[in-house]
């Protein structure tokens, strides 16, 4: 009995260090997203977790990918796979962008800077968004050479020429034109709780730091939170707290068209992408206008409520235009799974926002790279059990429609 109890008694060793700790017990992005909830303030989470409206397009992004089940090939020699493919004419670690969000810095002090850092390491662009709290010049000081700046349009077209000439001047890879706020989606869980950025001191986040300490102690130890791109300039840099919506709304060029994307172009020598397309018709337009990349998104949710689920767009998409431009599928990727299936339906890559700010949340940088590695060992081995030797080998018959989803004859 003594032998049997020695053989199974065997204590982990203690793990001191609280960061390693928590990611330890994460074996997914859901359980990402999970601690981040229990360390961020409720205000701070909900901005990173929320949608627009009822959300039901952000919860229709994620659960879209169970529509599709996969026809696994089997005896296919996978002992080596090779999860690496192309965008934009260069090499990506796996077919993943990081997706541009705005505000990082409310998640962890580092923000921008350790998401640039893990995606450098893992061989991944890393769009830096207009709103980031971090500077195009401080993200390109880490960013390694796969970086791409995410524009909006401002009234002020001065300031964004100035934008994208400091990113081309850093070096950044792409210029990616986000065209679907041209008015800030309601989102109400932040109405709901008054949220603002940078978040302001009241009763309620007070109790909610106290809640929190470990975010609060290094939220009030850092430098204030701004929009570090347009830091000093007459159209506000949040320094001030002001609501998400009503910053935008001012700031933001509702009159945006074609015309302002070749404005951009002319003004970037290097790929463009265009974010925020919907529809095979915009996707039709993008090609005719010689875009080099399409990012198929609906804003993770938090724009029009009602917007199409995006995976379910990029079939037609493909049909459409595939051969012609790259095309790009960003919403509701939690899963390795989830990128192998856009990629057959006729994908190149996909984007993904929430996945790498649950694990920026949960463990700061070291959190994020978590992200990504669990992301990019789903990829290869879900490459593997599908009987793909390499992201070469997804083809269009490697997913189907689940019986029930598919239509009656």
């Amino acid at each position: 009995m003594l032998e049997t109890l020695r053989s199974v008694l065997r204590f982990r060793p203690l793990e001191l260090d609280p960061v390693e700790r928590r990611l330890s017990r994460a074996a997914s992005v859901a359980d990402l997203r999970r601690i981040a909830k229990r360390r961020l303030p409720g205000g701070v989470f909900d901005y990173i977790d929320g949608g627009a409206e009822d959300e039901i397009s952000m919860a229709r992004n994620a659960s879209a990918f169970g529509r599709y089940e996969f026809r696994p090939r089997v005896l296919r020699d996978v002992g080596e796979v090779d999860t690496t493919s192309t965008l934009l004419g260069r090499k990506l670690g796996f077919p993943l962008v990081l997706a541009p969000t705005g505000f990082s810095r409310i998640a962890d002090p580092q923000g921008e800077l350790a998401v640039a850092r893990a995606a450098a390491r893992a061989g991944l662009p890393y769009a830096l968004s207009t709103l980031g709290t971090r500077s195009i010049e401080e993200v390109a000081a880490v960013g390694g050479e796969r970086l791409w700046f995410q524009v909006y349009v401002w009234r002020d077209r001065g300031l964004v020429k100035e934008m994208i000439d400091r990113a081309a001047a850093a070096g950044y890879e792409a210029l990616c034109i986000t065209v679907d706020a041209p008015v800030l989606g309601r989102r109400e869980r932040d109405v709901r709780r008054g949220f603002t950025l940078p978040p302001k001191i009241g009763l309620d986040t007070i109790v909610d730091g106290i809640l929190h300490p470990s975010w609060t102690w290094a939220f009030v130890r850092s430098e204030p939170i701004a929009f570090a791109n347009v830091r000093g300039r007459s159209v506000g840099d949040g320094t001030s707290a002001v609501a998400l919506a009503e910053y935008v709304n001012r700031q933001f060029d509702p009159n945006l068209s074609w015309r302002d994307v070749e404005f951009l172009r002319s003004n970037w020598d290097g790929p463009v992408v265009v974010k925020g397309i919907q529809s095979v018709a915009d996707a039709k337009l993008s090609a005719q206008e010689g875009i080099d990349a399409i990012v198929l998104s609906n804003h993770g949710g938090r724009q029009l409520d009602g917007a199409p689920a995006i995976v379910e767009l990029v079939p037609d998409v493909a049909d459409a235009v595939g051969g012609e431009i790259e095309i790009i599928c960003d919403g509701g990727v939690r899963r390795g799974s989830d990128i192998v299936k856009a990629l057959a339906l006729g994908a190149q890559a996909c984007m993904a926002g929430r996945a790498y700010l649950y694990g920026l949340g949960a463990g700061g940088e070291r959190g994020v790279e978590h992200a990504l590695g669990l992301l990019g060992d789903e990829v290869r081995r879900v490459l593997a059990l599908a009987g793909c030797g390499s992201v070469a080998d997804i083809t269009p018959d490697l997913v189907r429609l689940r019986k029930d989803d598919r239509p009656a004859d």
